[in-house]
Order: C-alpha cells, then sequence, then structure tokens
C-alpha cells in the first residue's frame, strides 16, 4: 500500500505542474484584467499605468510575470511607479511558497477570499451530497426490489424527467414554486438582509440550493444502485445467504449492497472534488457566497491568480479523491487488489 501511494502521489506532481502552468499562460493570453479600468473615463493613462507596474502588468509575460508567480519577486527589485526606476524589493513570494498572489478585482490575497468563500462551499456541497447519497439509497434499493412495478416504473419515468433538465431551469421552477408562489422559503443570499442570522435562518436559506444540487444527483445515482443492486441480488452468493435461512433486510443491507456499492463509490468519487469548486450555476442563481461565485465573478475580470488557484483547488482535489476511491474499491472488493 504504501509504495503505491508514494507512486501516485509522485505522478500526481508533473500533471498539477503542467495544469498550473498551462492554466497561467491561457489565462494571461485571454485579455486585460484591468480593461474594466481602462474603459473607465475617471481613470487617467497615468492611473492604469500605475495599476499596471503595480501588479507588474508592465512587465514581459515570460519570464518576469512567469517566474514572480513561481518564485516570487522578493528577491529582486521592482519598478512600482512605471517611471523606469526601481524602487524596492518585490512583496510576492510565489505558488511553490504558497503565495498565489493577489486579485485583481478584490484587491485581497488569494488565500483570504479562498478562506472565506471555500467554507460556505463545502458546507452547501456536503449538505447536498448527503442528502443525495440517502435518497439515491432509498430510492435504489426500493426500485430494485420491486422491479418493474408501478411504483419502480414511475420513479424511474421521474429520474429521466429530472435528469434531462439542466440545473438552472431546476432551480428556477423551485424558486417560483416555493418561493415566489407558496412564500415557504427565501431566494437569495445565506442570510436574511435583515435581522439575526440565526441557525435556522441558515437552514432555510440553504433549502432551495440543495434541493437544486441534489435531484439531478438522485435521479443518476439512483439509477446505477438500481441497476446494480438488481444485478447483485440474482447472483449465486445471495441466493446462498437466503438459503441458508437470513434474514431479507441482511441479505440486502450486508451481502447485496456491499458489492453493489462500487458503480456508486466510483461515481462519488469522481463528483465530490467538485464540491471545493462549488455550483456555478446554483450559487450565482441564488447567490450563495462561495466559491462558485468567486470563480464566477473571477471569469468575468480575468482576474487570473484566482482562477489559477481555483483549477489548482479542483485538479488536486480530483487527484486525492480518485486515490482515496481506488483505496475504499480494495476494501470493497477483494477481488481488487493495489500493486
Amino acid at each position: 500500500m504504501g509504495p503505491y501511494l508514494l507512486r501516485r502521489l509522485l505522478q500526481a506532481i508533473p500533471l498539477l505542474a503542467i495544469i498550473a502552468v498551462l492554466v497561467f499562460f491561457l489565462i494571461q493570453a485571454s485579455g486585460d484584467p484591468l480593461a474594466e479600468e481602462a474603459a473607465n473615463p475617471r481613470f487617467t493613462q497615468a492611473d492604469i499605468a500605475l495599476m499596471r507596474a503595480r501588479l507588474g502588468l508592465n512587465e514581459p509575460l515570460f519570464p518576469h510575470r512567469f517566474i514572480t508567480w513561481l518564485i516570487g519577486d522578493d528577491w529582486r527589485l521592482r519598478d512600482y511607479t512605471g517611471d523606469g526606476v526601481l524602487d524596492g524589493y518585490g512583496s510576492q513570494r510565489g505558488i511553490l511558497r504558497g503565495d498565489f498572489g493577489e486579485s485583481y478585482r478584490f484587491k485581497q490575497p488569494v488565500g483570504d477570499l479562498v478562506a472565506l468563500r471555500l467554507p460556505n462551499t463545502i458546507l452547501l456541497g456536503s449538505s447536498a451530497y448527503i442528502v443525495t447519497i440517502v435518497f439515491s439509497l432509498i430510492v435504489g434499493i426500493y426500485a430494485s426490489l420491486r422491479p418493474y412495478t408501478l411504483a419502480d416504473n414511475a420513479l424511474t419515468g421521474f429520474s429521466f424527467f429530472t435528469f434531462s433538465m439542466p440545473i438552472f431551469l431546476i432551480a428556477l421552477l423551485l424558486v417560483q414554486i416555493f418561493a415566489v408562489g407558496l412564500g415557504w422559503l427565501p431566494v437569495q443570499g445565506m442570510c436574511p438582509a435583515r435581522g439575526e442570522c440565526t441557525t435556522v435562518e441558515r437552514a432555510r436559506h440553504m433549502i432551495l440550493p440543495i434541493m437544486s444540487l441534489s435531484l439531478i444527483s438522485i435521479a443518476s445515482y439512483s439509477r446505477y444502485i438500481r441497476t446494480a443492486m438488481l444485478e447483485t441480488i440474482n447472483s449465486d452468493y445471495v441466493r446462498t445467504a437466503r438459503a441458508k435461512g437470513l434474514g431479507e433486510r441482511r441479505v440486502v443491507s450486508l451481502h447485496a449492497l456491499k458489492n453493489a456499492s462500487l458503480p456508486l463509490v466510483t461515481l462519488i468519487g469522481l463528483d465530490v472534488p467538485l464540491i471545493l469548486s462549488g455550483a456555478v450555476v446554483t450559487e450565482t442563481i441564488f447567490g450563495w457566497n462561495g466559491m462558485g461565485k468567486l470563480f464566477i465573478d473571477s471569469l468575468t475580470f480575468n482576474d487570473s491568480p484566482v482562477i489559477v488557484f481555483f483549477v489548482l483547488l479542483v485538479a488536486t482535489a480530483v487527484v486525492v479523491f480518485q486515490l482515496i476511491t481506488d483505496i475504499i474499491y480494495g476494501w470493497l472488493d477483494p477481488r481488487v487488489r493495489i500493486q
């Protein structure tokens, strides 16, 4: 196990490095992060030139800005006023020392922005995932134990209907029904605009985003569970367990579900890293102050320090959770051996 984990981690390092470098150059070449300020008549050309000098945008992309992004500029003199005179040493330490720079849009260190938004995304995403897994197991197991009945056909039809709808349409329908029509739930933000932000109010603001995120996933996951359970229930070892006199609940939970959960583990291993990236559409619609909304705001203004950090965060999470998925596979299915 130890050599396998070490080998996988060593393989991930060059992959993450290539991703980071590609994203850096693509974002830098995609546009001017100060385009909005340049179009604003309140800023003069001198103001724009000063901003570029302070952000280091007046330097060549390669090697100056790339090296600054990589290892920092606290070891070399910089021109902060754009007058051609070196004013002092820089303050950036580079991503190799954990400094992802300062956001062009929010004028804050990227680490501070992420520390503020990431907990909100984890709260929303993990809650939605718990709801998804619980209801997917309930629906999938129930449908597999009563195949081709009226209830199974109804659940299948509802699953296909839900899965075929885009998430923004589901979110808007939920808003129309539960917020506009019935007036039961709030729509925007994480807390009331007025009054105290209690745990109950925070939970009420989470209901609609969680429902929007969960419905499509429940429709997908439950179909995988149903199919895998139907194959497992008809296998020889399940018949043997029943022949030994084991109760139906124990047969389903102990023998059938454990082996049928392998496809679910794969799906979860692929989808859980996306929790860190945030639900871009859902967070934007419901005004949830998370990573997804931060990504959209940064993409709109070509905020390259935030975008690069965002992509690296998701890529790292994908590598880590794929490794965890392989380990869980070996535990669930003894036939799978990690070499």
